[in-house]
């Protein structure tokens, strides 16, 4: 898979961004840096001055490429997406067993990130990170009706309604299957913040991933 990923254009939507970033070499390494400075200081401390300073560039340059911090934020939501919905769909594709492939699917979108090393500019293991802190602030924002209209969420979305499709596929008549996945997508994200953050209030550990409990929901919910 690394080799396919390696040669992958995602396409995010030119809404987003003001130049495609993944068209230049300055551009990847505002892409790169900024994940890292996201990393170290938080979306609130991180503007593009700091950003700038970081690649050796002016801050303006940063602008030829995004309008703001907040359009950098969802173009790089949008690369992770993206970059989860390729992983889901080559694991998914040749598995038969219904629950076997939901349970991959589920495994997919919860498991913990490690980096792939093919994408130079993107450090996945470190985007997950920011994903996890950072990504309810690109949807709980005054102007989300009019982004999710431009399209600014339809890979997110797209990713959690392929599974939705599978657990429609095991059980037609579960009633909750739209609020169950999102809800588990949603929710894996914060069940890592938990279990880094906040221990004592989350099972999931060293030992128990939040694969771990998501699966166990899974195949009790879908019971026939």
């Amino acid at each position: 898979m690394n080799i396919f990923i390696s040669n992958l254009k995602f396409n995010i939507s030119s809404k987003v961004y003001v130049k495609d970033p993944e068209t230049s070499d300055l551009g990847k390494r505002i892409l790169k840096e900024s994940i890292l400075l996201l990393d170290e200081i938080g979306f609130e401390e991180f503007n593009f001055k700091k950003l700038g300073l970081r690649i050796g560039s002016n801050e303006s340059s940063i602008y030829r490429y995004f309008e703001n911090k907040h359009k950098l934020l969802v173009y790089l939501s949008s690369w992770y997406w993206s970059w989860i919905e390729y992983k889901l769909v080559f694991a998914t594709t040749n598995i038969e067993n219904k629950m076997t492939r939901l349970k991959k699917a589920i495994t997919i979108v919860t498991e913990k990130v490690e980096d792939d090393e093919t994408t130079s500019y993107i450090n996945e293991a470190v985007l997950n990170k920011i994903i996890i802190k950072e990504f309810t602030k690109t949807l709980q924002t005054k102007e989300v009706d009019h982004e999710n209209k431009e399209g600014y969420f339809l890979i997110y979305k797209r990713v959690i309604n392929r599974i939705i499709a599978m657990v429609e596929d095991i059980n037609p008549d579960y009633p909750f299957s739209k609020s169950l996945i999102s809800g588990i997508v949603e929710g894996a994200l914060h069940q890592h913040f938990l279990k880094d953050h906040l221990k004592t209030i989350t099972n999931c550990n060293e030992e128990t991933s939040p694969s771990d409990f998501y699966i166990h929901l899974i195949e009790n919910l879908l019971k026939k």
